[in-house]
């Protein structure tokens, strides 16, 4: 990351069975404020470790981001084909946001 840059990354734990979720599409998104529209950013799939590492730093400006996990695809018989998540983002600082995810429920927090 460089200096003052705001980051992103993410990581699935598919807690049914205590284990990465590997192989799942993220897609990320930005906004500069409550009423802008959302611009994609990037995509990436979790590795096996269940992170997405290659994320870039998001643009100047926003105020925004979202993190769009597949689910569907990875989950056999998912209720949940798609979890987003979106959280306010301040310039510099960094957001580690974590998915718990089941067949049947899903948790995000901020990590670290």
């Amino acid at each position: 990351m460089a200096s003052g840059a705001t980051s992103v990354s993410t990581h699935i734990l598919d807690t049914s069975i205590g284990r990465p979720a590997v192989g799942v599409v993220v897609e990320l998104s930005v906004r500069s404020g409550p009423g802008a529209q959302w611009t994609a950013h990037a995509d990436s799939l979790t590795d096996a470790d269940g992170r997405c590492k290659d994320l870039p730093d998001l643009p100047e400006g926003t105020t925004h981001a979202r993190l769009r996990f597949e689910t569907g695809p990875y989950l056999t018989h998912a209720f949940f084909p798609e979890v987003a998540v979106a959280f306010a983002v301040e310039p510099g600082e960094h957001y580690h946001v974590p998915l718990l995810l089941t067949p049947f429920g899903y948790s995000v927090y901020r990590g670290s």
